[in-house]
């Protein structure tokens, strides 16, 4: 089993870290995982992309990937702009989006080969309740973490707790544990496009 997952967000939601966080917690369970960003000039609100792979044998791939099992976009608003359109989803394919249930995804806006399974979750509201802000920006990466390890669960959520803590360390650690905590338990599966 070899899961591809995209992360899609805008500078300064930690999409970056939200990859890295998700390998560490698949290497906590014996398996193997890469985590690499690709983005331009690095600023605040401008689109980042993050890659993560995540298996139960040695990844011999390298580099970015055109098609993803899931993807997981920290700002629903991206979706508008046509960065679904430059990668398929693979059939049962998932997206996890940082949004409230009554988002409405169209069809024509995903390139998938098959059905996608489309998940919500309101990170941002997650995030501005637990304090998690820098410069007014909500940090959502452990939230939309708790939410992709119930969707997809090739990682625990406590291995993924532990990675948290770890990057973090005890202090932020743990309001982030609580953040990735809440939307596991808040997300939403809200149909198929």
């Amino acid at each position: 089993m070899l899961y591809e997952i995209l992360f899609y967000g805008r500078g300064g939601q930690g999409a970056v870290t939200a990859s890295h966080i998700l390998v560490q917690a698949a290497i906590y369970e014996n398996k193997y995982g890469q985590g690499f960003p690709f983005f331009g000039a690095e600023r605040r609100g401008a689109p980042v992309t993050a890659y993560a792979r995540v298996s139960d044998k040695p990844i011999l791939r390298r580099g970015v990937f055109s098609r993803a099992d899931f993807i997981v976009v920290f700002d629903h608003r991206l979706i508008q702009l046509g960065f679904l359109k430059k990668i398929q989803v693979k059939s049962n394919g998932a997206l996890v989006l940082n949004a409230s249930s009554n988002v409405d995804i169209k069809r024509d806006l995903v390139n998938a080969e098959g059905r996608v399974h489309v998940y919500v979750v309101d990170a941002t509201r997650i995030a501005k309740d637990l304090g998690l802000t820098v410069a007014g920006w909500p940090l959502v990466n452990t939230a939309m973490l708790g939410a992709l390890v119930k969707a997809l669960p090739v990682v625990s959520l406590e291995s993924t707790e532990k990675a948290i803590l770890e990057y973090f360390g005890p202090r932020a650690g743990k309001v982030n544990s609580e953040a990735a905590i809440r939307a596991y338990k808040e997300l939403e599966y809200v149909g198929e496009v």
